[in-house]
Parts: structure tokens; sequence; C-alpha cells
């Protein structure tokens, strides 16, 4: 399968029977693609991204956290604690004022009949 190059950035690939295709080798060397890459659909085209064959170790020491994970996790999970109490106080609190009762006269009765605004 032959590929037909334009310039030195792009490049026209036929897909095999299978739907398969090939990088052209000078592509594959100039971005140092190894054997995965990433594909993403982005609707009208696709992105492809090489990854190293350790991501893992290709991060070592990016991240300076002195933190342990166990502590980590656990501030995590108190956060996630304390902005789902402010939500449910939110949703307490708006609940609350819709449910208000309000009065008004009907024009047939001479008592007031309630309703509930919304």
């Amino acid at each position: 399968m032959k590929g037909e190059s334009i310039d030195g950035n792009m490049s026209i690939l036929e897909l095999d029977s299978k739907g398969r295709l090939t990088l052209p080798k000078e592509v594959r060397e100039s971005l140092d693609i190894g054997k995965k890459v990433l594909i993403i659909n982005a609707g009208d085209h696709l992105k492809i991204i090489p990854l190293p064959p350790d991501p893992v170790q290709r991060l070592h020491g990016v991240f300076s956290i002195k933190k342990s994970f166990r502590a980590l996790r656990k501030q995590a999970e108190l956060t996630g604690k304390e902005e789902e109490a402010k939500k449910r106080e939110e949703l307490t609190k708006n609940d609350s004022a819709r449910k208000q009762c309000h009065f008004r006269l009907s024009k047939h009765a001479s008592n007031p009949m309630p309703f509930y605004s919304l």
C-alpha cells in the first residue's frame, strides 16, 4: 500500500481491505511514533497522537507532590462532601422559597384561597 505525499506535512493514504492504514516511515520517524497512538474522532477529521511506550515512566518526577496518595484521596473525598452539602443546602433554600404559600382573595368568595408560586 503506497501513499501519495503532497508535501512534507501531508500525505494521502489508502486504507487496506480491513480498514487499516500505514503511516509513512518519514512521518513515524519525524514524530517518534512507536507502537501505540491515540486516535481521536474530532467529528469531521481524526487526530492521531503518538503515545510513549511507558506513559507512567515518562511522567515520573513531573509532579512534585509531597502528600501520600492516601492523604490526597482523603482531601478529595472531604472536598466532594463539602460541595455536596453546599448543593443540598442551596436546593433546600430554593425548594423552601418555592413552596411558600401565598394567599389571594377569590373574586367569588370572601375567604382567602391559598395558592403556591412555582
